[in-house]
């Protein structure tokens, strides 16, 4: 029988919504039978969240080392990093050094711990940007996001990101570049090193036999040359050497009708060709706004890197300032961001026994 996986968990940037979700996600006890939770932060702000969802009955454990855990329901183990000063006094919705510094020591933590084998599986609460490049700037560093944090720690040069709804997947050839810049990125060895990645992480998932969709950069895939050429010299050839190697790739598929296929269960994952491509569907799927209630009906979206020696997965949505410290913040994403690990963790401990 295997062990439960341990899941380290970022509370995130602590003026944003991540501690509260953290503590409304572990109130589920189905989360506990299925693998042992550790929050990495400041247990203060842990704590704090616990009052303001609703849950002052809440138990916050402070711990040294994942082994020292208890993991019952009922029970929040925190690895304990003592990040902000003053609690009482502590300004939510609001950027700072302080803030940034915070969530980005809680992700080099996590990340030490994993490659260190003491956690299984990584999961990231949301951070604020220029909160963090605030704190990080004093030591000449600067870092797009988590995923460039997560590349630069474990030194990994060839990475991407896969961003899901449940079954509903897509990986991307490049992301926060200009489309412009986009369009030029779009090289048959990229595109075959993406497609690679996708069926892994498939693989990764359980799935045995992965059904990879490739979207065209143009519209209709180019017809046949007609609107851009893109499809016959680079992304064509990407596919027939996937194909070589034993891959089930399908492709190149015109963008506008690839997700609704997905969404049929055509493919399992689908390869996309810049940032848009893939985060427009996902999100139109995954935020539901009530437009009678005028809120939001769940935002629910998960966020994996692929590529890493280590599992990462996150929420798919911001920092949210502006429901922080009111208790309203939804944790779907952030359960799917945990079962996501789960799945990935499990099979990982799986494929360790079969060696």
């Amino acid at each position: 029988m295997i062990e439960l996986p341990i899941i380290g968990i970022t509370m995130g940037d602590p003026a944003g919504n991540g501690p509260e979700i953290t503590v409304k996600a572990l109130s589920n006890p189905t989360i506990y039978e299925r693998c042992k939770p550790l929050v990495v932060g400041d247990a203060r702000m842990i704590q704090k969240a616990a009052a303001i969802v609703g849950h002052p009955e809440m138990k916050i454990h402070k711990v040294n080392s994942p082994n020292e855990g208890i993991y019952t329901c009922g029970t929040i183990d925190v690895l304990h990093l003592d990040l902000i000063k003053n609690i009482e006094t502590f300004q939510y919705g609001k950027v700072s050094v302080e803030a940034g510094n915070a969530a980005f020591v809680s992700v080099k933590k996590v990340i030490e711990l994993a490659l260190d084998n003491q956690v299984d599986a990584t999961v990231t609460n949301a951070l604020n940007k220029e909160a963090m490049n605030l704190a990080v700037s004093k030591d000449g560093l600067n870092f797009d996001g988590h995923t460039e944090i997560y590349a630069t720690y474990t030194n990994t040069k060839k990475y991407t990101m896969m961003l899901a709804h449940h079954d509903f997947r897509v990986v991307h050839v490049s992301t926060h570049v200009s489309l412009r810049e986009a369009c030029d990125l779009v090289k048959k060895e990229r595109v075959l090193e993406v497609i690679e990645l996708a069926h892994k992480a498939c693989k990764d998932l359980g799935i045995e036999e992965p059904k990879v969709g490739v979207c065209g950069l143009n519209p209709h895939a180019g017809e046949n040359g007609l609107f851009g050429t893109e499809e016959i010299d680079e992304i064509i050839p990407a596919i027939n050497q996937a194909k070589e190697k034993g891959m089930n790739v399908i492709g190149p598929l015109p963008p506008d009708s690839a997700f609704s296929q997905m969404l049929g269960g055509w493919y399992d994952i689908v390869v996309c060709m810049y940032h848009d491509q893939g985060h427009i569907p996902t999100k139109t799927i995954g935020f539901v706004y009530d437009r009678e209630k005028k809120q939001w009906k769940a935002v629910e979206g998960v966020n994996v890197t692929l590529g890493l020696p280590i599992i990462r997965a996150s929420v798919d949505h911001g920092t949210g300032f502006r429901s922080a410290g009111k208790g309203t913040a939804n944790e779907l994403s952030l359960v799917s961001a945990i079962d996501y690990a789960i799945r990935m963790a499990i099979t990982k401990k799986k494929q360790e026994e079969l060696l």
